[in-house]
């Protein structure tokens, strides 16, 4: 039962709107070349030239923010996309055919969720070394088991239904059945769930980039911009102020469009809401 947009999902959805907008226009036009380095301009106050400012190597700050949306969003739509459809992969199987595999894929994903998921992508990316390519495996990988228990507890609710006993009768195999009505059926929760899996990402990948273990220079980072600005706290804290309200800003818009999705499709809340 679809009800009326919360409020969360329209602010939620405006937020991830205008973080996508920036990143697309950052990839044909940004105020100034993020590479590009004015020493004697650095520190600049915010100016009709400088919206924003320049950081401590005269570089421009608007266009380091616009550039470094495009490497956040990089991030989250490739981990957890990657995450996602692996995960998704194991809670079907695991669903669908039980015993074993069932058992060795829950086994999988209680090791998964034995560890801290920030601390084990740090793990992982500080064992294959500092790079985007490495950041986006470590936090894919932390999504697997996220993806498994979230398509697995779905689909054994699908199992029960009459029309999927009726496909079991007419002698469709368990592959047929969970490619044709239960992967279809389990959509709106993995997809409520990756929007939420959005915002760990975007989080994720700050954090591993301020470690130094993310994106690499000159690759603009809003966790980097982070790093490079707190030596910096008492000389110009505006570089810190700025980069971390972009972080709470694209967290807080997947956040709540994952929050405002699962309200309006998520059956139950529609019930006890009704």
């Amino acid at each position: 039962m679809i009800r009326r947009a919360p409020v969360n999902l329209w602010i939620g959805g405006a937020l991830v709107a205008m973080m996508t907008a920036i990143a697309l226009l950052s990839l044909v036009w940004t105020p100034y070349d993020h590479t590009l380095l004015d020493i004697p301009a650095k520190f600049a106050a915010p100016s009709a030239e400088h919206w924003l400012g320049t950081d401590q190597l005269g570089r421009d700050v608007v266009s380091l923010l616009m550039a470094a949306s495009v490497n956040s969003l990089t991030v989250a739509f490739v981990a957890v996309g990657l995450g996602g459809a692996i995960g998704t992969l194991l809670g079907l199987a695991a669903s669908a055919w039980g015993g074993w595999v069932e058992a060795i894929v829950m086994r999988l994903v209680d090791l998964g969720f034995a560890f801290p998921a920030l601390l084990f992508a740090i793990m992982l990316a500080a064992a294959f070394g500092p790079s985007l390519s490495n950041a986006i495996l470590a936090i894919a990988f932390i999504n697997i088991p996220v993806f498994a228990r979230v398509a697995r507890g779905a689909a054994n609710q699908i199992w029960t239904r009459d029309f999927v006993l009726a496909g079991q009768a007419a002698g469709m195999g368990r592959a047929a059945l969970t490619r044709d009505h239960i992967l279809p059926n389990i959509a709106a929760p993995i997809i409520v769930q990756a929007t939420i899996e959005f915002a760990v990402a975007i989080l994720a990948e700050a954090a591993l980039s301020y470690l130094g273990l993310g994106a690499q220079p000159p690759m603009p980072s809003w966790g980097r911009m982070l790093s490079e600005a707190q030596t910096l706290m008492y000389l110009a804290p505006e570089l810190a102020i700025y980069p971390g309200l972009c972080i709470i800003l694209a967290v807080l818009g997947f956040g709540l469009l994952g929050d405002g999705l699962r309200d309006v499709t998520d059956p139950r809340l529609a019930r006890t809401r009704a």
